[in-house]
């Protein structure tokens, strides 16, 4: 864990603005998407994270990921593509680990959820069901 992530670790209460959050991310990220940990235990992890390209099918191995959707609109699909539905603010969308789910489009930006993962979500937790479609180094930028 970095510093930062350390510091997440410790908190026993905490409060959290999350449209600072939010709009302290870049306006653009040669990854698909940046994400800033709130909360990093090893029960659960709490981030705030922006999309800015679609997200290949991919999956995490380690953690069910609840993810509240704070702004933007897009679609989403979870298990299987026939399952895809458009997403918006207010909307939280569940799975558990090892579901294979995408982001494959994005109507409105900036996207970005307030994700839940329990147990925590290590940052190099992600399985591209091609993995031609990226690496965790080209998922995910962390922010501070």
């Amino acid at each position: 864990m970095t510093e930062k992530a350390d510091a997440a670790a410790t908190f026993t209460a905490a409060r959290f603005d999350i449209a600072e959050v939010a709009s302290s991310f870049p306006s653009s990220a040669t990854t698909l998407l940046v994400d800033r940990y709130l909360t990093n235990r090893e029960a659960a992890s709490a981030r705030v994270f922006r999309v800015y390209k679609p997200t290949p099918p991919h999956y995490h191995a380690t953690c069910d990921e609840y993810l509240y959707v704070f702004s933007g609109r897009g679609t989403f699909w979870m298990k299987d593509p026939a399952t895809i539905a458009e997403f918006g603010p207010g909307q939280l969308l569940f799975f558990e680990k090892g579901t294979v789910h995408a982001l494959p489009d994005i109507f409105e930006d900036p996207v970005v959820f307030l994700s839940v993962d329990t147990p925590r979500r290590d940052p190099k937790d992600i399985i591209f069901v091609n993995p031609e479609d990226g690496t965790p180094e080209s998922f995910v930028q962390q922010s501070y």
